[in-house]
């Protein structure tokens, strides 16, 4: 076995150039978009607003055909309906709780459908506000409950005073608030009377003056509202007690400690002015000015005020 040795030499590798070092930095553009990128509002317009656009464009183009939008509002009022008219949203009958009849017939009338109709035809808050329209209705609760009925709770106004006034006669509760109208005081003789322009708004005050009047509360015929700012108590027999615009019950008190005292409204006294608390002014009946009188030796007075001349050769 032979060795061939080879005596050529051997060439050498090119030499490699030297090796340069990756710049870590991102270049200016990779930077201006990571910078974007990092601000929210350029965030949200890409993850929101871009495809938002999108779609509202697609919608746009889509909708842009007449038949195809005629068609989407067919299907959609079809499939409404279809909704609306399930046994279940259906309301079949109407109970009413704590109405009187007028007012129980007045809220039925006011049901804009007809019974049985669906519960999404029936606007419980705008047919609430109607309800409330009614004078004689203080609240009333509306609601739909299970099995289709529509209940309807309801408050109604207490009546508590009449008042007379230039239009006519109306009921009132504690709170002024007109309940209802009447034709005569007759037909709710157990209410308190009051009278004139303005007593509407005192209500609280009259009730006041009432209560402060019960000793002699069978006698009262009523309160007559003065200019708009006071009262005059009016009795049986003619008489009346005119009462300051201030203080009107604490004044009223005092009257009627003094009749419990004196018997004052039992004797033929015709006006207690107590406008000015501090100057009680009582204006004598016609039977006892003439007893004045006639002791003066002076004449009589008629029922309207003037001296009874005598007849000659009487």
């Amino acid at each position: 076995m032979s060795v061939v040795i080879d005596h050529r030499p051997q060439r050498q590798p090119a030499p490699q150039p030297p090796r340069v070092k990756r710049d870590p930095a991102p270049s200016r553009l990779k930077y201006r978009l990571e910078r974007m990128w990092l601000t929210p509002l350029y965030r949200r317009v890409l993850r929101v607003g871009l495809p938002a656009f999108l779609a509202a464009m697609t919608a746009g183009i889509w909708l842009a055909d007449e038949d195809r939008r005629a068609a989407l509002t067919d299907g959609i009022a079809g499939l409404v309906e279809k909704v609306q008219s399930r046994e279940a949203f259906q309301v079949k009958m109407m109970t009413i709780e704590g109405a009187s009849p007028a007012v129980d017939k007045a809220l039925r009338g006011m049901l804009p459908v007809d019974l049985p109709a669906s519960s999404f035809d029936i606007d419980l808050a705008a047919l609430r506000l109607q309800v409330l329209r009614l004078d004689a209705v203080e609240s009333i609760d509306l609601r739909i409950k299970p099995g289709g009925i529509l209940s309807a709770v309801v408050t109604e106004r207490e009546p508590v005073l009449l008042w007379r006034h230039a239009r006519g006669i109306d009921m009132l509760d504690a709170g002024g608030h007109r309940v209802a109208g009447v034709t005569s005081r007759e037909m709710r003789p157990n209410l308190p009377l009051i009278a004139g322009e303005g007593a509407d708004m005192a209500t609280e005050e009259a009730l006041a003056l009432i209560d402060a009047a019960g000793p002699i509360l069978p006698r009262l015929r009523g309160l007559v509202r003065k200019g708009e700012r006071r009262w005059d108590v009016v009795l049986d027999k003619g008489q009346q007690i005119m009462l300051p615009a201030e203080g009107a019950v604490t004044a009223l008190e005092a009257a009627m400690a003094l009749n419990r005292a004196q018997d004052m409204l039992g004797r033929d006294i015709s006006v207690v002015d107590l406008r000015d608390p501090s100057r009680p002014v009582i204006r004598l009946g016609l039977d006892a000015r003439n007893t004045i009188r006639l002791a003066r030796d002076m004449l009589p007075l008629g029922p309207d005020g003037k001296v009874i001349e005598k007849k000659k050769g009487g």
